[in-house]
């Protein structure tokens, strides 16, 4: 009798095993298949943009310093949580193309975290005007910065960030809470006006003060990152995405 509750046992448990793995298995492979649909719609999409010159965007996710991370969390692997969120919204971007900018000593978190032919840009500040030209070294017509500690931003708002480029060349997002930028954008090559800024001590109106015109900076979407514990409060445990960051707090 003890035999048989030991093998039923045994099967029970494997039986559980094998349904965890092959839940694990399932949500890998949707991940996998929504980034690879991310990457035929741009890469149907900038065929069509080569040939109709349309203009090519990247949006670049800049690994920022981070000085906080909640109680009990390693603030190295919480910093990397939140780049790693960032970087796979931007692997399933379809009109702009994902990229990653990070400065030496960060080269090896941006390799980790990067998807496959995703371009890591070296930049020597973690800074926006680095990005910038390296983005338009790079050949691209519109380049935007994003902080990469903003795990749950949802898509929209770097649509919104990107869509006044088309009458204005620089537009910015607010930090939503606590001051400084959640991101930068800007057509390129970079406006000559256009002064450096650091995206923790930023705001619209720094960016404006050396516009010719302050019209030529637009304000968009606000979203808040997650820099301290007024902000990790707001997170929505519901919403779908931000994987990495959703472990590290044991959602």
């Amino acid at each position: 009798m003890r035999a048989s509750k030991q093998l039923a046992f045994a099967i029970a448990r494997a039986s559980g095993e094998l349904a965890f793995a092959i839940a694990r298995a399932s949500g890998q492979l949707a991940f996998a298949m929504a980034w690879a649909s991310g990457q035929l719609a741009r890469a149907a999409w900038g065929e069509r943009a080569s040939l109709r010159g349309v203009t090519r965007r990247v949006v670049v996710a800049l690994l920022n310093p981070v000085a906080w991370s909640p109680p009990g969390v390693d603030l190295l692997k919480w910093r990397a949580a939140l780049a790693e969120d960032v970087v796979d919204l931007l692997a399933r971007l379809a009109q702009a193309e994902p990229a990653i900018a990070a400065v030496a000593a960060d080269l090896e978190l941006a390799r980790e975290i990067a998807w496959p032919g995703t371009p890591i840009f070296e930049v020597a500040t973690a800074t926006v005007l680095p990005v910038l030209k390296a983005a338009e070294q790079a050949g691209f017509d519109q380049g935007a910065v994003l902080a990469a500690d903003a795990a749950d931003l949802p898509g929209m708002i770097l649509g919104k960030l990107l869509r006044p480029l088309s009458s204005k060349p620089v537009a910015v997002a607010p930090n939503g809470r606590g001051g400084g930028l959640l991101g930068v954008a800007s057509v390129l090559p970079v406006p000559e006006w256009l002064a450096d800024h650091d995206l923790d001590g930023a705001t619209p109106m720094t960016v404006r003060r050396t516009a010719p015109q302050p019209s030529l900076v637009e304000s968009t979407a606000e979203w808040r990152r997650l820099r301290g514990p007024e902000d990790l409060s707001t997170l929505d445990m519901a919403l779908e995405g931000w994987e990495n960051t959703r472990a590290l707090l044991g959602g």
